[in-house]
Formats: C-alpha cells, sequence, structure tokens
C-alpha cells in the first residue's frame, strides 16, 4: 500500500449533485477533505464539502487548482466531459479512466464494447440517418429508441410498436443519432456494484433486484431473488466488463432477465448507481466508502449484507403544493433509515432522497416500505 492516498489528503470530486454528496460524507468521515467541483451554486455535494469551487467542468483555470490542491479526482456522474479527465489525468490520479467514460457516455459504444468481450445484449440497431430509419422497417418490434448520449432516467427514451411509431418517435429528437433496442420480454431487472483496484482485484456487493416506475428507479431489494447460478454469471459478466475496461474505482452494471432466463446487459455506469444506495445501511461498507478506497489505492472495504433491505427512492412527486412530507411517520420506524440530498426545490421525478427499510427478510422490508409509504403524506 505504498501509494496509498491516506487521511488528511485532498479529495476532488467532479459533480456536486446526490452521488457526490453522499462521496463528500463519506470521505470526510473517513479524515479526508474534499474539493468539489460544480457549476450550479445549490450544489448539494457543495455545501458539505471542504471547498466548492463553482465553475464550469472545462474551465482549465478551476482544473488547475483541483490538480495542485488534489491527490486524486474521481466523478459522480458521466456526463462530466472526458477531456476534462485526460487533462488532470496529465497531472494527478484519475479514476474512472477518460477512456472508459468515453464509451459509457454513448450507448452504441457501450454495447459495441459488452458484444466485444462476448456479453449478450438485446438486438440493437445504429441509427444516424433518415436511411438508416427507413431500413429500420424490418427490426423487430416492439423496440425503444434511445438517444446516443445525455438519456438518463428514462429521458431520451421512446417506446415504439411499429415503424410508424418510429417515424413519428424520431421526430421528437433534435438530432439523429439514436439506439433502437428491441424490447425484452422482461422476468426481472438486476444490478451489481462492484469496484476494481489499479492492481485488477475486484470486490462485488450483493446484487439489487429493480423496480422502475416511469423509467425512474422506485424501489430495490437486496437480495435479489435469483438463483445461485444465475447470480454468479451475472457477477462473473460485470467483472469482465470491469477487466475489459482496465477500470479502477466503483462501477454499475445493469441487466436483463429475460422470460426465457436470458441473462442480457443493459447498461453500465462508471460510479456509484442509485441501486446501489441500500449499501449504506445494509452493507458493512457503502459504495461510496468503497470508492474513496478505491481512488485512495486502498484495500477494498468488506461488502457483505449484513441485514435484508428494501432501499425506496424518494421523488420530488410526494412533496403536495411544496409541502414538506410527513416525516414524523417515516422516523418512527426505527429500521427506516431516512436520506435527504439537501436539494432546493422539490419537482416532480426530481430525486430528493431515499429510505433503506431493514428487515429479517426482504419481504418483511417490502411491508415495512408499502406501510410506511402509505403514511408519508397522510
Amino acid at each position: 500500500m505504498s501509494n496509498a492516498i491516506l487521511p488528511g489528503a485532498k479529495l476532488g470530486m467532479l459533480g456536486g449533485g446526490q452521488l457526490g454528496r453522499m462521496f463528500v460524507s463519506a470521505a470526510r468521515t473517513m479524515g479526508y477533505e474534499v474539493i468539489v467541483l460544480d457549476p450550479d451554486a445549490n450544489s448539494p455535494a457543495g455545501s458539505m464539502a471542504s471547498e466548492h469551487l463553482q465553475a464550469n467542468y472545462d474551465d482549465r483555470k478551476a482544473l488547475d487548482y483541483m490538480a495542485k490542491h488534489c491527490a486524486a479526482v474521481s466523478t459522480e456522474f458521466e456526463n462530466i466531459p472526458a477531456d476534462t479527465l485526460e487533462y488532470l489525468a496529465n497531472s494527478i490520479p484519475v479514476h474512472p479512466s477518460a477512456s472508459a467514460l468515453r464509451i459509457a457516455q454513448n450507448r452504441y459504444s457501450e454495447k459495441t464494447f459488452f458484444q466485444s468481450l462476448g456479453l449478450g445484449v438485446a438486438d440493437f440497431l445504429s441509427i444516424s440517418s433518415a436511411a438508416d430509419i427507413e431500413q429500420a422497417r424490418d427490426f423487430s418490434f416492439p423496440a425503444i429508441l434511445k438517444t446516443n448520449t445525455l438519456g438518463y432516467d428514462g429521458k431520451g427514451q421512446v417506446v415504439c410498436q411499429n415503424h410508424e411509431e418510429l417515424l413519428n418517435a424520431a421526430s421528437q429528437f433534435d438530432s439523429i443519432s439514436y439506439l433502437l433496442e428491441k424490447r425484452i420480454d422482461l422476468a426481472k431487472e438486476v444490478s451489481v456494484v462492484l469496484c476494481r483496484s489499479q492492481a485488477g482485484e475486484v470486490d462485488c456487493f450483493p446484487l439489487a433486484e429493480n423496480q422502475h416506475r416511469n423509467g425512474i428507479l422506485d424501489i430495490s431489494i437486496a437480495p435479489a431473488n435469483l438463483s445461485q447460478e444465475m447470480t454468479l454469471d451475472v457477477i462473473q459478466a460485470a467483472t469482465k466488463i470491469a477487466h475489459g475496461l482496465d477500470y479502477c474505482g466503483v462501477l454499475a452494471v445493469e441487466f436483463f432477465i429475460s422470460s426465457d432466463n436470458e441473462i442480457l446487459i443493459n447498461e453500465m455506469a462508471p460510479r456509484p448507481h442509485n441501486s446501489g444506495h441500500y449499501t449504506l445501511d445494509a452493507c458493512f461498507t457503502s459504495q461510496f466508502e468503497q470508492q474513496v478506497r478505491m481512488m485512495c489505492s486502498l484495500s477494498a472495504g468488506d461488502s457483505a449484507l449484513h441485514t435484508p433491505v428494501a432501499m425506496w427512492n424518494v421523488l420530488g412527486n410526494i412533496w403536495p403544493e411544496s409541502v414538506s412530507p410527513n416525516w414524523d411517520n417515516l422516523l418512527r420506524q426505527g429500521k427506516a433509515k431516512l436520506h435527504l440530498y439537501g436539494k432546493s426545490e422539490a419537482r416532480v421525478g426530481r430525486k430528493m432522497g431515499h429510505v433503506n427499510f431493514l428487515a429479517d427478510s426482504t419481504s418483511q422490508a417490502l411491508e415495512l416500505l408499502a406501510l410506511t409509504k402509505q403514511k408519508l403524506v397522510s
């Protein structure tokens, strides 16, 4: 551990949203200082950081300041310009790498990368011209048209039942750079969050089983209800991706399990992930502490699950007419762990926080979740 960055050092975080905020909390608890770079004056992470640089991600003056004062830098979301990571990497360690970020930023690059590793994905077609749209008449519908870049939480995606709907959907987007993906007959969706060190050592958190609503993650439960054989196959696939990227840091990979038990990779996120928030209360080490450990060249913490858990995403939808929800009902539950992100404005669909419901089994955790959720706005 001769190259380890030890407590007392300053770490850099590109991005100031909720993932950055939870990273800052983990890092400061471990004794590190954190400089956050984010253009938003009301950055949730910036408000908790040792220092908040309010600047754009390509601001060379701000990047030079980070390079001078930080021992290493990481990111909280994949839409940071890859050139920014390359620039910083000339001076200090940066994890994840710019090359990994570039792949994750483009759905077509991501899918073809998975295929190059021999991993299964849903049938897809690249669409970059009107001629491509016309040739898609022979594609297997129903399908989902997705923008190649910048889409998340269901944004930039339209379900198409036939070619005519594809034409209409394409007209809704500003540019022609899409991925047309066959819609899978889903049995369930699962995800795995892992960490990989610079030396190539991989450690995986238990799989989460995920439920989405309107394209946004609603509930994750861990451990996932999946056979041991399929669990091992999912972990092996995610590990293969991490090795293929020569990755260092925390990586999340989402999987589709089809109705005929085929394992297909949906996408990856080169960072901690919403479906991994359960680790904050149900595992010996959280995904955010693991992120700190990887960027500081420390050993991975124990990622084992010590309590079954159901994680619920708290969206701005439950703030009726901007009135704060009735947290009293939730906080009366000793095994319901509330995490709010410090965002200044609640909006429909905006992630405001999450709650981890701990119990003796996932079924009991889900029962507690349903009961508490029902009372939250009463």
